[in-house]
């Protein structure tokens, strides 16, 4: 059976439930120079889906071809720079025209390669602003020719879509210059996930609290808003001086549409005050669907653009495909029009693997993301990535123990990419009485709710903050010598003993002793227990006992906005940065950060310093903000 079973389960991620390969000097897994298959097919895969008989060869479809960076280790070089104090190149970012011309195929190139596919009958139809996303148009017969494949309708759960019956091949005069192909496949593969309090038997409902006597906050667990994330997270002292993100613009990349009105209703019955058209649409690929998973996107800009009430927010919205998804980002990084940029959906790295795609490995697709996060960071965009809501074990979300699976300890992507800020999550002092006990919370700790579980409650294991240790990313410049980084831990396996996905068992034993990226790198309350409002009118308009590192990941877009503002322009790629001044300064009130000494995410520890349940910790924004600022 051909691959892709697993590859394309774009997520929110919220939340989960109710409530070693060659290496560039980069750090990123390297493509063999031969390989020949191109980007992975989308889930629901063929293999567990009926065959409707061949697509309709006439029919004219568009995919994108993905080109390789060049010069990558000059571009690590360069990202580095840009965020080392005293380097001529700090804080100096490359427009989308100067990274094309230092670092992507050149015209010439680009024009052999529109040659080579014209013998196929395909024709490049646009390519994009930093000529690394070639959108590629032909019939279905002539993709057939092209890659070696022959396109089928399949039909599974209820959807009719499009896919290849084996793997794509990239044409060998393509393969210097050619890193992935996607978009041959139509599957919709993304599960939209309840992002709210645990749904058993003997929880009470949170019910949504409003602010009142014209404060921003509620102060109310369950029904916090950011004006709660301002008090708890320092970030008041900023906006006493005027700091609230004016001129500085948010990205947020989603897989589902939502509306904006629902945005501009929460940012108004919560007390601020914004200008009625911030919100900027930008439909990739024809856009995503308005469906259940349209409370991330509503939930994202809302926390975003209310961290940074000033800012504008501009909404790259795609439909949820593996095309869709690399297309957001590199339509994202090429109008180079946003200064930060957040995502809350992804999938577990280890998905890509060859060894859990039956030999099959899909690290160009990786690889694909990963191009499109380093010209983000050559560019002085911030990008945050949420770290997933399955605790140390991020493969229990898709493929829970209750169907055979075991549960090895894994992380998400994109989170996992070292060039992705990760964000983590928490749970903030609290108290509540249960059907079934009291919870007394004193501490922040990293989120894991094995305190309801210990009180009885049933299947919540291993809700909490994504965490951990990447297999696949090498440990990054930016984590070496930090104390309490860790590598993979010995004896993980992923096991489907029923052979749900391909028919037959199969085990996959994950490297051990990895000396891997190690995420999050920062985290703020993520718990729905000690969670926030969010207004979603398909929902039922105001609803509380949200949360999820989903929450997160916007929240430290809309922070960098501020800092962007403070500071006087991009900061970029702030993990360096992060890293540095946790090195230098350590903890404190006074200081940019706190530390988190208790707690879990069901493996991984809360302990002095850097550990993988909480990264480095939380921030003290102000301060934060302050000591960026006097490094420059």
């Amino acid at each position: 059976m051909s691959g892709g079973v697993l590859v394309g389960l774009w997520k929110q991620l919220a939340f989960g439930l109710p409530a070693a390969l060659g290496m560039l000097a980069v750090g990123v897994p390297t493509m063999d120079a031969d390989a020949v298959q191109a980007a992975p097919l989308a889930n629901p895969s063929t293999e567990n889906a009926q065959d409707l008989g061949p697509a309709n060869a006439s029919q004219t479809v568009t995919a994108s071809v993905i080109l390789r960076v060049q010069n990558p280790t000059a571009l690590q070089n360069y990202i580095q720079q840009t965020e080392t104090p005293g380097s001529a190149q700090y804080h100096k970012f490359l427009t989308t025209s100067q990274f094309a011309a230092q670092f992507a195929p050149s015209s010439q190139t680009i024009q052999q390669i529109e040659q080579e596919l014209q013998q196929y009958g395909l024709q490049v139809v646009n390519v994009s602003a930093d000529h690394l996303d070639l959108q590629v148009q032909g019939t279905i017969q002539q993709f057939d020719h092209a890659f070696n494949t022959v396109i089928d309708l399949f039909k599974a759960n209820g959807q009719v879509f499009r896919a290849p019956k084996k793997p794509p091949q990239i044409p060998v005069a393509l393969l210097t210059n050619v890193l992935a192909v996607v978009g041959l496949d139509t599957a919709n593969a993304a599960q939209s996930l309840t992002v709210k309090t645990p749904n058993v038997s003997g929880m009470p409902s949170p019910k949504a609290v409003l602010p009142q006597g014209g404060s921003t906050a509620t102060g109310t667990p369950g029904s916090y808003t950011v004006g709660d994330t301002a008090n708890r997270y320092d970030i008041n002292p900023l906006y006493q001086q005027g700091i609230t993100g004016k001129g500085e613009t948010v990205g947020i990349v989603t897989l589902s549409s939502f509306n904006p009105q629902d945005a501009y209703t929460y940012w108004k019955g919560i007390g601020l005050h914004v200008a009625q058209n911030r919100i900027q649409m930008v439909n990739v690929d024809g856009g995503g669907q308005m469906d259940d998973g349209s409370v991330e996107t509503a939930l994202d800009v809302e926390q975003a653009g209310g961290i940074a009430p000033s800012s504008n927010v501009v909404v790259y919205d795609a439909p949820n495909t593996d095309q869709g998804f690399i297309d957001a980002f590199y339509q994202a990084v090429s109008d180079n029009q946003v200064d930060s940029l957040s995502v809350s959906w992804g999938q577990p790295e280890i998905d890509y693997l060859p060894q859990m795609n039956q030999g099959q490995s899909y690290v160009d697709e990786l690889l694909a993301f990963t191009q499109a996060f380093m010209e983000a960071a050559a560019q002085g965009i911030s990008v945050y990535a949420a770290a997933g809501d399955s605790g140390a074990y991020d493969t229990a979300r898709d493929f829970p123990p209750s169907q055979g699976f075991s549960t090895p300890l894994t992380v998400d992507f994109p989170a996992s990419d070292p060039f992705v800020t990760a964000a983590g999550g928490t749970t903030v002092p609290f108290s509540a009485t249960f059907s079934l006990g009291t919870v007394n919370i004193t501490q922040e700790q990293p989120w894991s709710w094995q305190y309801l579980q210990n009180l009885g409650y049933q299947g919540l294991f291993p809700i909490g903050t994504g965490g951990g240790v990447s297999v696949i990313f090498p440990r990054p410049w930016y984590q070496f010598g930090v104390s309490g980084v860790q590598n993979s831990a010995a004896n993980q396996a992923f096991t489907d003993s029923q052979g749900i996905l391909y028919g037959s068992p199969f085990t996959y034993n994950l490297p051990r002793n990895y000396p891997g990226r190690n995420l999050p790198d920062l985290s703020m309350d993520a718990d729905p227990e000690t969670g926030y409002l969010v207004y979603w009118s398909a929902g039922g308009g105001w609803l509380a006992g949200y949360g999820g590192t989903s929450f997160v990941a916007p929240q430290l877009n809309g922070i960098t906005a501020l800092i962007d503002q403070y500071v006087g322009g991009r900061v970029g790629f702030l993990d360096p940065v992060f890293y540095r001044l946790m090195q230098q300064n350590g903890y404190g009130a006074n200081q940019p950060f706190n530390d988190l000494t208790t707690g879990n995410n069901w493996y991984w520890s809360a302990v002095p310093g850097y550990d993988p349940a909480s990264g480095i910790g939380t921030p003290n924004v102000a301060n934060l903000a302050q000591a960026i600022k006097s490094m420059g």
